[in-house]
């Protein structure tokens, strides 16, 4: 199987966003940037459920646009199903909207919260207690849809090397 997209997906500070650019420079392709972190950081962190449709607008253009030109797998830091998450967890529901969007990416990397949190200044779900939840809906939300997945744990070039096992598993 022919992966076009690799997801990146699970609770804030997994490593997924130093992980994407790592493996697009591993695999010479392209990565799409998490757009919540992006937009967080240019207008803060006080999100309205319209702001969360918009994020996830915008991160599934840019995925669309990246998967046009080709160079494959394009590694996604997140993608609108964790919006999704983040609306569950942010407001204990979701508009519509997520659960009709489809665009599902080939493989999802399921991020576990074996790493220490850290506070970055946009993050906001610390507790061992808000973090297992956090996991917990994010796993739920890929069940869910149905998708393909594989759990990514381990410190360091473990974890990136954990990473391109369960790619290749799944390629």
């Amino acid at each position: 199987m022919t992966l076009r997209t690799i997801c990146l997906h699970g609770p804030e500070s997994t490593g997924k966003s130093t992980m994407a650019p790592r493996l697009a420079r591993h695999f010479d392709t392209t990565c799409i940037a998490e757009f919540g972190r992006t937009y967080c950081e240019a207008f803060g962190t006080d999100l309205t459920m319209a702001d969360l449709i918009m994020i996830a607008h915008a991160h599934d253009a840019k995925t669309q646009a990246a998967v046009a030109q080709g160079r494959l797998p394009v590694i996604l830091d997140t993608d609108p199903l964790m919006t999704a998450v983040w609306a569950d967890m942010l407001f204990g529901k979701r508009d519509p909207w997520f659960d009709r969007w489809t665009n599902y990416a080939d493989l999802y990397l399921l991020f576990d919260i074996d790493l220490p949190w850290e506070d970055d200044g946009t993050r906001m779900f610390g507790s061992d207690a808000d973090r297992e939840r956090f996991f917990d809906a994010a796993k739920r939300e890929l069940d869910r849809r149905g998708v393909p997945w594989k759990l990514v744990g381990g410190e360091g070039s473990r974890r990136f090397l954990n990473a391109l096992a369960a790619i290749e598993a799944a390629a």
